[in-house]
Formats: C-alpha cells, structure tokens, sequence
C-alpha cells in the first residue's frame, strides 16, 4: 500500500523538520551531547513529537526502536529492547503507573535511554518516580505559517495546483495538527481543478473534527475559559467557549456539572434562580439529548453571564472552614443538642432552647455559635443583586 503523505515527507533532519523554534537549541545541544539523556516530548496531536524523538535517535547513531505503548504489553516490551539502547515509545499516558515503573531501574543505571511522547499533561499522566528520571519538553501546536511551509515540502509528492486561498483554509482546518493537515491535503488528490476553489472545497472536503482531548489540558483550558467568561460576565466568550467544547464532542453531562458550580459559586445569592435553572438544564439536556441539548445549555449560560455575581456563600464556608482547620471544631451549644435520652436532659441538652416557630415572623434573638466563636462572621454578604434584600430581611430581626 502507499504511504499516507504524511509519512512520506516526514522529516529526517532537525533541519528539515517545521516548528518549534523554543526547542531547536535544546535539541541540537541533545544530539551533540556525549550522553543522551531520557526525554518525555509532551505536546499536542500532530506537532511532531515522535518525528523528534527518531530524528534524535538516528543523530545519536545507536540503535533504537520505536514502540506504542497501547500496542505493547511489558512481557512483549522486555523482548524487544533487549539489546537496544534507545527506545521510542508513543503515548507513554497509555501505561498504567504500575507498568511505568518497569522502566525505572533501566534509566536508574542507563541500560537504555526512553524517548517517550505523550498528548496528556505528565504532571498527572506520569508517576512522579519517572518524571524525576527524565527531562520534559512541552512541544506547542503549529502555526498556520508552520503548516504551510510543509505543505510547500509536500509540494514535491503532492501533484496539483492547489489555490493558496484553500491551503489557508485546510491550515484552519487543521488547527495547528500537522498530520490531520497534511491528510486533508492527500484528500484533494482525488478532486477535480474546479473542486479545489474555496468556496467549491467547503462543500467536498470531509468534516473535520475538532479535538477536545478530554483528559488532556485542552479539556480543562476550554471549560475553564467558559466558567471564567460567565464570571466576567461576557456571554459572547462564554458561548463560544461552550461551542469549543460541544464541537469537540465533549461529554454535555461534564459542562452541565460545570455550569452548576457556577451557578452556586460565581452567581450565589445575587440571583438565587441560577442554581435550580442550572440544575433544570442538566435535567434538560439529559432528557432531550445531543445535539439539541446545544439549546438549553446556550441558554443557561447566557442567563448565568447575565446574571449579577456574588461568591459570598462560596467564600463563607471557605472562611469557616479555615476556622476548623485552623482552630478544630468547638463542642456544641447545650441549648442546641437534643435531649433524645433522660440522661441527655440530666445533662442540660436542649435546655434553654427557643423554638423559633412558636415566634412572630417565626424569629427569636438566640445564639447558634459555640461560644467560643460568638459574633463570628463568616458570611459577608455584597450589596447587589438579590443580597440586600435578604440581608434586609436578617437586619431588621436583629435590631428587634
């Protein structure tokens, strides 16, 4: 069979190769190094981790292997670096913490050096007894200019006449993944001239899918710009964001728990209807599905990026827990325990106690708080929003 072009052109020199210029230093120094040392090249799909990791090997002139982690168990792993001294190994986040340490005593006395690439954040994909054994190299997506100076290497392979306005728009196709790239280019190969004018191309090329990576750092990035843009109040980022991780095919339950976070953190007692309406869009989404679920969660975060902010109940517990953690937890009131045994009431639980029902507006002046902790203020509420009106509620019930 042929060779995807990708593999055709893949470069076989730290010269030929496209993208990252923060590296290249580092990488040179790697090669001309007099021990080469094991290296984890961490970065997202399609920007040539693996194609630096062989590109290093060969420059080193030992022998190597190259392996995929989910492809290999380590009764087969061991087999095959016998007598190798460099092994590459794709998607090292595939092994389980326990098969990672198989390599520790090879790199602890230098039996073999691992170059190992990885899409996941190591900090959580890799065990710490590895990472502290091997250097890191966060590799970056490729720029549209980076991806169009290998489509002018794979003009050599790549027999059309491609117009520049349709190589931009694969660039942004791609975003930033030089292999879903260069496969995007290989599929013109089989389109007529006319097919290939941008607005002709939009029509035949194949969907492109939009990777959400929902273990890697690209998942937490785009929720954590979604719940950031409903904090500031900006519903444009805030649906734009949700559309990122919707079209990446993120799972809708995770962005519904997202969402009521926000509902009880960011917007809190300045508008009391944000949590249940969150809630109602899980209940929502659930019951109607993908892809209309789109339409209650646009929704809910428009009205949660409206809506007037307040962390004060957030902030509240923080506060008391920091009092526990600080201070440990002081015994309850007697007057607040309840007397559910004889031996309980001998002992004064309940005694004093006001029940607040048996009041007007159903209030009574007592104290909640050990005494220890007496006039403690943990909640501090804002004055906007919904907040004045319930603190007015508990002002004038305290000045009775």
């Amino acid at each position: 069979m042929q060779k995807p072009l990708a593999e055709l052109i893949r470069p076989q020199t730290i010269e030929e190769f496209v993208g990252q210029g923060h590296l290249k230093t580092r990488i040179r120094a790697m090669v001309l190094g007099k021990r080469l040392q094991s290296t984890l090249f961490f970065g997202p799909p399609g920007c040539g981790k693996s194609t630096l990791a062989m590109i290093i090997a060969k420059g080193y002139g030992k022998q190597f292997i190259r392996l995929s982690a989910p492809e290999t168990g380590l009764a087969e792993l061991r087999k095959k670096i016998a007598g190798i001294e460099i092994l590459i190994l794709d998607e090292l986040h595939r092994f389980s913490k326990a098969q990672q340490d198989f390599f520790l005593p090879f790199l602890e006395t230098g039996e073999i050096v691992l170059l190992a690439t990885t899409t996941e954040n190591p900090s959580f994909s890799v065990t710490r007894q590895l990472l502290s054994r091997i250097n890191v190299l966060r590799l970056r997506s490729l720029s549209r200019e980076e991806l169009l100076q290998i489509a002018d290497r794979a003009a050599g392979v790549f027999h059309g006449n491609v117009p520049e306005k349709s190589l931009e728009m694969l660039t942004v196709l791609a975003a930033g993944d030089a292999r879903t790239f260069l496969n995007l280019l290989e599929y013109l190969r089989e389109l007529d001239q006319e097919d290939l004018e941008p607005e002709k191309l939009k029509t035949v090329l194949p969907e492109a899918v939009i990777r959400g990576d929902r273990d890697g750092d690209i998942h937490y990035e785009l929720a954590s710009a979604m719940i950031k843009s409903i904090r500031g109040s900006d519903p444009d980022a805030s649906l734009y964001y949700l559309a990122c991780l919707l079209e990446s095919g993120e799972d809708p339950g995770f962005v519904c728990r997202r969402l009521i976070l926000s509902a009880a953190e960011d917007v809190g007692l300045a508008e009391p209807m944000a949590l249940p309406i969150a809630v109602s869009c899980q209940h929502a989404v659930e019951f109607v599905g993908m892809p209309e679920g789109f339409i209650p969660l646009a929704e809910t975060v428009v009205f949660l990026a409206l809506a007037p902010k307040s962390n004060t109940t957030y902030a509240a517990y923080l506060s008391a827990q920091r009092e526990i953690r600080t201070n440990g937890p002081k015994p309850v009131p007697l007057h607040l325990r309840n007397p559910s045994t004889s031996l309980h009431k001998e002992w004064g639980y309940g005694q004093g106690y006001k029940y607040p029902h048996a009041f007007p507006d159903a209030w009574i002046d007592q104290d909640y708080l050990p005494l220890e902790l007496k006039g403690r203020k943990f909640y501090n509420p804002k004055n906007h929003g919904m907040e004045p009106r319930l603190l007015t509620w508990l002002k004038k019930r305290r000045k009775r």
